[in-house]
């Protein structure tokens, strides 16, 4: 690495350290430091919430999939756009209402007991430890992400790369919370989407234009320009249900949904909406022509590692300075999840733990140093996890695998609880609890009965065929609560009014 790309990355992990020194001076409440006081512009809340969606998979793992599967991968675009847009559109102006009236809550544990009025606290142990386990893993798996980066691009000890990778993410969540997540997650946000506009531009025009870059694709395989490439018969449907069923999983992701909830105004969402919108369609365009740029640029090279094409793309088209802000991008993407995971898992210890069993009285100030305590040991547990370097870490392709898996965990999970909750009058707490316990156990049994053998294939396997298991978690969630709410009493009148008042917006 030259001496110039060296500047430019510590130059940026410096500037994201100052974000959380200058917010650690306007955080007074839990409020402000678990969602900013809902205080969120409509551009820093659509970018904020876009980076820590996106994370390396926008960078790294799209281009990647691009680069192996050609145009057939847009269907995982169409269908993350269209989630997305619905989440924004639908639940976005109800859940920044529905959690002021339901107490002001701060949490989606919060929100869940504040709804149903539930005095046992079920809903809020059961949510918050959902949220405590797969986030933890989830982190784990973002800090092995930036430790590789680190590790390849510095000559580092992978020890090395994630004590210091680590140190940075830990340090501005921890003094400034929401706002400094929210702010670091909007720059981090702008890096990335010029990272995936300039890239695929830079490599098509060294390739000839767009017409000679799709020449030389179809020359090495035809396939790599049909949207419906291996998509034939039944096993293609089920391939495109699963590719587009990723945008099922917008609803439940809680380091998302907080940004709805902090957002200044309802008045604030469309132009949010718009922002956010525009940001995520060109990224996941630009991503794409990454990776079929890759294929004609390599074709004569080919990449052992696909994950690796967005790297090498970096290093022989730019100069040192420009590779420099390019690496930055990549850590932005990791980094812009993980501490937004970080925080929910914190407030989740600090209002649904501490404040809810074991101090009622706990003061602001007290209740804002768990929080901050919380990220500190949720960090080290999933730094921990990360030392050894399972196998099972230590490539970035497996690391996607993991987001996918907790992706629909937590889209099965509190996907659709978050959205009857919002628009079905009639649910109950019980029906919200079975549905959340059965849509998390689907993935988990789904994903397991669904495992190839060694030396098999996909038919050796319990569930003979291919299909995330989002889809069956997500169904058999929503018929979970819909079956138990109807068979049970109906809300009490008390909510009910809650209700009206939530979806008229006022």
């Amino acid at each position: 690495m030259s001496t110039a790309t060296l500047i430019t990355f510590i130059v940026y992990l410096i500037g994201m350290l100052a974000f959380g020194l200058y917010y650690y001076r306007k955080t007074n409440n839990l409020s402000d430091y678990v969602l900013g006081g809902r205080q969120l512009g409509p551009g820093v809340a659509a970018l904020s919430a876009g980076a820590s969606d996106m994370s390396s998979w926008l960078i790294i793992g799209l281009p990647a999939y691009a680069y192996s599967a050609g145009m057939s991968s847009l269907w995982i675009c169409i269908g993350l756009s269209i989630g997305a847009y619905i989440n924004w559109q639908f639940v976005a102006k109800r859940l920044r209402s529905y959690t002021e009236i339901a107490k002001d809550s701060i949490t989606i544990p919060d929100y869940l007991e504040n709804r149903f009025h539930d005095k046992s606290k079920a809903l809020r142990i059961i949510s918050a430890l959902v949220i405590l386990v797969f986030f933890t893993f989830y982190v784990s798996s973002g800090l092995v992400a930036g430790a590789i980066l680190f590790e390849a691009s510095f000559d580092m000890t992978y020890n090395d790369a994630l004590l210091i990778g680590s140190i940075v993410i830990i340090s501005y969540t921890f003094l400034g919370g929401f706002l400094a997540v929210s702010w670091t997650d909007f720059i981090q946000g702008i890096l990335m989407f010029l990272a995936l506009i300039v890239v695929p531009i830079v490599a098509i025009s060294k390739l000839g234009g767009w017409g000679e870059t799709v020449n030389k694709v179809g020359s090495v395989d035809p396939a790599y320009l049909d949207i419906f490439s291996g998509m034939e018969g039944m096993v293609g449907f089920l391939a495109i249900v699963s590719l587009m069923a990723w945008g099922l999983g917008y609803f439940g992701q809680p380091h998302i949904i907080t940004r709805f909830m902090a957002i200044r105004s309802v008045k604030d969402i469309p132009k949010a909406r718009l922002i956010g919108m525009s940001w995520m369609i060109i990224g996941l365009i630009g991503a794409v022509f990454v990776g079929f740029a890759g294929i004609a640029y390599f074709m004569d090279a080919p990449l052992a590692n696909a994950d690796e094409v967005f790297l090498q793309f970096a290093d022989v088209l730019f100069n040192p300075w420009v590779s420099g802000i390019l690496l930055a991008a990549i850590l932005a993407a990791i980094m812009s999840t993980i501490d937004s995971q970080l925080l929910v898992s914190s407030s989740a210890l600090a209002e649904d733990f501490h404040k809810a069993f074991l101090n009622k009285e706990a003061s602001d100030k007290d209740l804002v140093w768990v929080g901050r305590y919380g990220v500190i040991i949720i960090a080290l547990i999933a730094i921990i996890l990360a030392i050894p370097q399972n196998p099972a870490y230590e490539s970035s392709s497996s690391i996607i695998d993991l987001v996918s898996y907790a992706w629909g965990g937590f889209g099965a999970a509190f996907g659709p609880v978050i959205l009857l909750s919002l628009f079905w009058k009639r649910m109950t707490r019980n029906g919200a609890l079975g549905g959340m316990i059965v849509g998390a156990v689907t993935v988990v049994v789904w994903k397991k009965l669904s495992e190839v053998p060694v030396d098999g294939t996909q038919a050796d396997a319990i569930i003979p065929f291919s299909l995330y298991e989002i889809v069956p978690g997500f169904l058999l969630a929503t018929l979970t609560i819909w079956i138990v709410s109807l068979l049970g009493k109906k809300p009490s009148a008390e909510i009910e009014a809650e209700f009206d008042q939530a979806a008229s917006g006022k």
